[in-house]
């Protein structure tokens, strides 16, 4: 195991340096991105004028406060509680936001599937996950909202946050097609069929 300080945005050598279990603390620039934002993008034909290639999108829907655009607020919104949504739901989006978008790093809670695991080991990407219930402690790693783009589907816009130490984070699923949840589901299964066993219960 190993810990990693990553400024984004990052290249795909940097992202191959990435195993299960290491650790990783963000810097520079993190995008918000959750259900809505991607079935515009990918479904029904909207674009953005962010560049994500590089990046990291962590899976939120944030708390935010419409105020008077400023120095401290440059989007108009501050920051009042930015947690992390479930990101099973969109394993279908990994794919083409490693491809039409180039992002590397997806943050979220609860992990992906095979389709998420295999894009992330053909074209360079990480799951780096974050414990649910954490939003408060989240929101200290975010200095800023700089900008939003597809601000009609608040608060499912796309969200461009300045973060400051953002970590650390696991890494859940790598670019070498390892997976945390797989190994936890094995020995999940193994210690299931050993109880079993030592009961006279045969397994099923």
């Amino acid at each position: 195991m190993a810990h990693f300080d990553l400024s984004t945005p990052v290249d795909e050598s940097q992202i191959r340096k990435l195993r299960v279990n290491d650790t990783v603390t963000l810097h520079r620039t993190l995008f918000g991105i959750r259900d809505a934002t991607q079935i515009h993008l990918f479904d029904k034909g909207r674009t953005t004028a962010f560049d994500l290639r590089g990046h990291a999108v962590i899976h939120t829907a944030p708390n935010v406060r419409k105020v008077t655009p400023s120095e401290a607020f440059p989007a108009g919104y501050e920051p009042i509680c930015i947690g992390t949504t479930t990101s099973d739901r969109m394993e279908r989006f990994t794919r083409p936001l490693m491809q039409q978008y180039g992002v590397r790093m997806i943050v979220g809670k609860g992990g992906l599937r095979e389709a998420s695991k295999s894009a992330f080991e053909e074209l360079g990407g990480v799951y780096l996950a974050i414990i649910g219930g954490t939003a408060a402690l989240e929101t200290t790693w975010i200095e800023q909202i700089e900008a939003v783009d597809l601000d009609d589907l608040n608060p499912e816009s796309l969200w461009q946050f300045r973060i400051n130490a953002f970590g650390p984070l696991l890494v859940a699923m790598d670019s070498h097609g390892a997976s945390l949840y797989d190994a936890v589901k094995s020995d999940t299964a193994a210690r299931r069929a050993a109880v079993l066993e030592s009961l006279g219960v045969p397994a099923k």
